[in-house]
């Protein structure tokens, strides 16, 4: 991100003053906004969330970023949009969809969201600070579509990720850490909480993974599909 935000518009970056790249904004709560910083996470239904394997990674991680005492910061809007009920049933049912809640990730709908364009506005002092002051702001979605001004107009930079990444980056809340050397944020102890720290393991998933591949499940959700 730090490359993209000097390099020129034929390298893919925003073509930013080396001098600007630290500017910080300060908003009418006292907190700063940055470039690179994280202003919409979205776990979408386009792509990844046909895949319960990434699903049931973003609700471990959620879980244990909770467990952790991390969240997600005040001006980064989460949302979880799935592209069928099952998807909620098993993630539920695997008592992982409260930590995804607790981490701003509520259900938004069942279909296209923030992929084309559906997340809502920002808030308007966020808008006012993006637009005053050139800010190359960030989404980060499991969707399909990234380009500018897709996701918000006000919002420069867009970037895909599986949905574990997306709920990594809204923890981070900016799109210029670096979560293979750095930290997500600082736990209930004052230590550093690092993506290592929080990322399942291989059986930690296979271990729920049943409940995701539950045929009756798909059949009680689908049957009822001509009455919703």
């Amino acid at each position: 991100m730090q490359h993209l935000l000097t390099a020129p518009a034929s390298e893919d970056g925003y073509h930013l003053p080396a001098a600007a790249v630290h500017t910080a904004v300060t908003l009418p709560d006292g907190t700063a906004l940055r470039h690179g910083d994280v202003l919409i996470a979205a776990i979408t239904s386009c792509t990844n969330t046909s895949n319960p394997g990434v699903m049931l990674a973003a609700g471990l991680l959620a879980k244990k970023a909770v467990q952790a005492g991390l969240r997600v910061g005040p001006h980064v809007k989460t949302s979880l949009a799935p592209g069928s009920r099952v998807v909620t049933d098993y993630l539920e049912r695997a008592g992982l969809l409260p930590y995804l809640n607790q981490l701003g990730f509520n259900l938004a709908a069942y279909g296209c969201t923030t992929c084309i364009g559906n997340a809502g506005d920002l808030a308007p002092e966020l808008n006012a600070a993006i637009v005053d002051n050139g800010l190359v702001c960030a989404a980060v979605l499991s969707g399909n579509r990234n380009f500018e001004a897709r996701i918000h107009p006000n919002l420069k930079a867009n970037f895909l990720a599986s949905p574990p990444l997306v709920v990594a980056y809204a923890l981070a809340g900016s799109m210029q850490r670096d979560l293979m050397t750095e930290p997500l944020g600082r736990g209930r102890d004052g230590r550093d909480v690092f993506l290592g720290d929080l990322w399942p393991a291989s059986h930690e998933i296979e271990a729920l993974m049943g409940l995701a591949l539950n045929g009756k499940a798909y059949r009680s959700n689908y049957d009822k599909v001509h009455e919703q």
